[in-house]
């Protein structure tokens, strides 16, 4: 396993300082995490990216590949209403590229709050901490990128789709792959089910008896099922596989318009302005949606330079249970897909951990080695 170098001492000191000092709780986390979980949470395609362990007799296990979840799975534990927390650790992914560590460090800071609090000001904290633990590693080419997966929702219901196609887009706002996926079905009529005739079978059920049927299917086949997965689960997968096939597909003009949003990378306020110029009919939600984003950019402007600012609403990153604000920070020399520093907004991570359904959380992670100036290139 390839360990990156370490960051000098002092280096290392200032790019922790800014969320050493926020003010939060230092935690570690496990070594080892449910690989299930973290697929579900990831999708199937980052099991190639994941250390996996498993012992006799045992489950599929992996090293960490990134502290959030077991960071949240332990503030929900802990049953506490809010949290701060911040870590330092080493986090492990595979790479195929022979010059990228597989190995490296992490310094983050998790908020929680309840539900029905306020965001806005947590966000730009983040954001804030974010842009000044990379700055402090002593880089000068650096740029603050921003998205919103929660800006997708309401946008697509300013196009006035039907009901169904408006709800599967929502869906997959923060699956780029499912995305293209269904963007590629454009203009083609509404299709039997494709290729899974039982996913045909269960497209009518509601996911309870989808899942007893499943069952009932893997009894007769003697199958034992693997992976993490309970048939609850596989079945609404299902489902939803055999629901996008049959359904209306989107328009020319309406992918169009979701191609064009999707492409949207500009300086703040212009790709604003194209977000509203490529929307349908206006609406509170979209309205609301843009107000926040004024407020939100007038406050990071305090931290991050306007000129150092880019705005991208496409903007993800590779866990998909980002559904609000998300940012990363970009050295020039390290280019999109080395970002020095990533974070966002997660409120339904709580959820589908078993928390309070509006509970609140947003987080940032830098790699020291990368916001380090003599550090990777």
């Amino acid at each position: 396993m390839r360990t990156e170098p370490p960051v000098p001492a002092d280096a290392l000191a200032a790019i922790r300082a800014p969320l050493a000092a926020a003010g939060a709780e230092r935690v570690d986390a496990p070594l080892l995490q449910p690989l299930g979980l973290l697929l579900d949470l990831a999708g199937e395609a980052m099991r190639a990216r994941l250390f996996v362990v498993q012992s006799e007799g045992g489950g599929e296990q992996c090293l960490r590949p990134d502290f959030t979840v077991a960071i949240a799975r332990r503030h929900l534990e802990s049953a506490a209403a809010e949290g701060r927390y911040y870590y330092e650790g080493p986090a492990f992914r595979a790479s195929p590229e022979a010059d990228r560590p597989e190995e490296f460090v992490q310094v983050g800071l998790e908020l929680f709050a309840p539900a029905g609090a306020a965001t806005l000001d947590a966000d730009v904290e983040a954001a804030s901490l974010a842009w000044r633990a990379s700055e402090a590693g002593g880089r000068s080419d650096l740029t603050l990128w921003l998205g919103d997966v929660g800006l997708f929702a309401p946008f697509i219901e300013s196009l006035s789709l039907p009901a169904g196609v408006a709800a599967r887009l929502k869906r997959v706002a923060g699956r780029p792959r499912l995305l293209q996926a269904e963007l590629a079905r454009t203009g083609a009529p509404a299709a039997e089910t494709e290729g899974s005739q039982l996913a045909g079978m269960l497209a009518g059920l509601t996911e309870a008896q989808a899942a007893t049927l499943l069952q009932e299917v893997w009894a007769l086949a003697g199958v034992e099922p693997v992976g993490g997965r309970g048939p609850a689960e596989i079945a609404a997968r299902l489902v939803r596989k055999a629901e996008a096939a049959a359904a209306p597909a989107l328009t020319e003009a309406q992918a169009a318009a979701i191609r064009e949003f999707m492409a949207i990378s500009d300086a703040p306020a212009a790709g604003l302005a194209r977000v509203r110029a490529l929307a349908g009919r206006k609406g509170p939600a979209l309205d609301d949606a843009m107000a926040a984003w004024g407020e939100r950019l007038a406050r990071l402007e305090a931290a991050a330079p306007a000129g150092r600012m880019r705005f991208s609403p496409a903007l993800g990153h590779a866990f998909e249970y980002y559904d609000g604000l998300t940012f990363e920070v970009r050295s020039d020399a390290l280019g999109a897909d080395r970002p020095v520093a990533v974070g966002g907004r997660y409120d339904s991570l709580l959820a589908r951990l078993g928390g309070a359904a509006e509970a609140r959380a947003v987080g940032c992670m830098v790699r020291p080695w990368r916001a380090y100036a003599g550090g990777e290139a």
